[in-house]
């Protein structure tokens, strides 16, 4: 009976997980609210069960698999475009300490996705006075700290470079101590130039044709 419980949730997660993914990758949905959208779409009106809703590692897997099956022949260029603008991005920001996070490092990044950084200064004015000089229109907004809700939302600066979307989140030096730190999973969650440098090389080892 136990077991039998256990399996239908872990089944129902799944459904939600892979319905998630779809909305993350044809509609551009962040992770959030595909999910929630998602197990409305699974569940209907069936009572909220506890701890069903996947986590993001689960709808990450999710997105490769519908990238490989539905994306094969768009996805890897679409990829390659979005991390040599980072990597452009990255390099016109050098003095900031740029860090690469989000789709765009993970490798599931599609035609919605945009080019998600962290940026490390004295003072986040120092950084938002650096892009007004370079005639950088700028959106202002804020961020969830990536260190977890208990640290102040940091401010963001969204822009665009290239025709590419790109929102730069600006944190203070002290943060970027144990930023680069893997997961203990080994996953890593943010890299640095010289990693997305790496990437790319990988890409072009494997056949990718450089970006114009």
């Amino acid at each position: 009976m136990t077991n039998d419980a256990f399996d239908d949730s872990a089944q129902l997660r799944l459904e939600i997980a892979a319905a998630a993914a779809r909305l993350v990758a044809q509609d551009g949905a962040d992770y959030g609210s595909a999910k929630r959208k998602a197990a409305r779409q699974v569940l209907g009106d069936a009572p909220n069960r506890p701890n069903i809703l996947p986590d993001n590692d689960m709808i990450e897997e999710q997105v490769r698999q519908y990238n490989a099956l539905f994306l094969a022949g768009s996805q890897p260029a679409r990829l390659f475009q979005l991390r040599t603008i980072a990597l452009q991005v990255m390099e016109a920001l050098q003095q900031f300490h740029p860090l690469l996070s989000g789709p765009v490092l993970n490798g599931t990044a599609g035609p919605h996705d945009e080019i998600y950084l962290q940026l490390f200064a004295e003072s986040a004015k120092e950084i938002h006075i650096f892009l007004l000089n370079k005639n950088v229109v700028l959106d202002m907004s804020e961020s969830p700290h990536f260190k977890g809700a208990r640290y102040d939302a940091v401010e963001t600066a969204s822009f665009l470079w290239k025709n590419e979307g790109v929102h730069a989140a600006m944190y203070e030096l002290d943060d970027m101590r144990g930023a680069l730190k893997a997961k203990a999973d080994g996953k890593v969650l943010r890299t640095d130039i010289a990693g997305l440098r790496s990437l790319l090389a990988a890409s072009l080892a494997d056949g990718m044709p450089a970006a114009d």
